[in-house]
């Protein structure tokens, strides 16, 4: 028969093992590799490790119902469209949950770039921050550059497409 402390601390020992398995992994930092997950965009179509690699990358979290990102977005679609056939992907994330107000939405306002609301993964995987929009940007190695919160100007969001032909360094 177990006495009482074996039982407390096999009780601590599983606990303990299960939150282990459970927790998330922290998000990259500045610097480190970026572990892509596969999340479905709203056309049904994946996009994951193999979109990712070997190409830069700008993620944009946003919202159907922000005013800065429709301004945001309008210079992320630009930028989407100069990337066209170089190593520059740029990927949307609507935090809204609505699938088909998201597609109605990036119709009415002619958005072309990749579109996602798996934001769960890719939160985890690059910020914890609930800022938006958040533009995040990834180097062709994939790892992570930056994560810059809040409305960015035309110019500054063009000038990530820079990112394509930059050096990379391993």
């Amino acid at each position: 028969m177990m006495n009482r402390r074996h039982a407390i601390g096999a009780l601590a020992a599983v606990a303990g093992g299960a939150y282990r398995a459970t927790a998330a992994a922290a998000p990259a930092a500045p610097g480190q590799a970026v572990t892509w997950p596969e999340v479905t965009l709203i056309d049904g179509s994946r996009f994951g490790p193999a979109q990712a690699e070997g190409r830069a990358l700008v993620v944009v979290f946003w919202s159907t119902s922000c005013p800065f990102c429709r301004r945001h977005n309008e210079h992320v679609e630009k930028l989407h469209r100069a990337a066209a056939g170089r190593r520059l992907a740029v990927l949307g994330v609507a935090r809204d949950r609505d699938v088909a107000a998201v597609r109605r939405h990036a119709r009415e306002h002619g958005y072309t770039f990749p579109i996602t609301t798996d934001q769960a993964p890719l939160a985890a995987a690059l910020s914890a921050r609930r800022i938006i929009p958040l533009t995040v940007t990834v180097d062709r190695a994939g790892r992570l550059l930056q994560v810059i919160p809040g409305e960015m100007f035309e110019s500054d969001v063009l000038e990530l497409l820079q990112l394509a032909d930059k050096e990379v360094r391993t």
